[in-house]
């Protein structure tokens, strides 16, 4: 390759230099939206599962716990269903540039809230 020369061995273009996007495999575009819909239905099912020990199971605990674990279901879905879109976004740009994946910091985010959640249950479970 010479200086000039800005394609790869596979025939495009080297990720960073400047070219134009290039359109992905369908099928991966395709599961990036799957992705992103899952994420999706994940908040989702949190919202309903923070509804629902609001408004289902008085017997678990007192007011004031029930509400807390409901906000933390209801949080969580905010968090995952507001970082969703921009991580969609960063991949499918990543794919049209044919540059690395961006760090997915969803997955973290949603285990340390799991977590949080699960533990909270646990003591109110425990305790009622």
């Amino acid at each position: 390759m010479t200086d000039h020369d800005t394609t790869d061995r596979t025939g495009g273009t080297a990720p960073g230099d400047g070219a134009a996007d290039r359109e992905p495999d369908y099928r991966f575009t395709l599961a990036n939206e799957r992705t992103f819909l899952a994420w999706l239905r994940t908040a989702l099912g949190l919202v309903a599962g923070g509804v629902a020990v609001q408004q289902l199971v008085p017997g678990l605990a007192g007011e004031g716990p029930r509400t807390l674990l409901a906000a933390l279901c209801i949080a969580l879905a905010l968090v995952i269903a507001a970082a969703s879109y921009p991580r969609w976004r960063g991949v499918q740009r990543a794919m049209r540039r044919g540059s690395p994946l961006p760090p997915n910091v969803l997955l973290g985010v949603l285990g340390a809230g799991i977590l949080a959640i699960t533990a909270v249950a646990l003591v109110l479970v425990l305790v009622a």
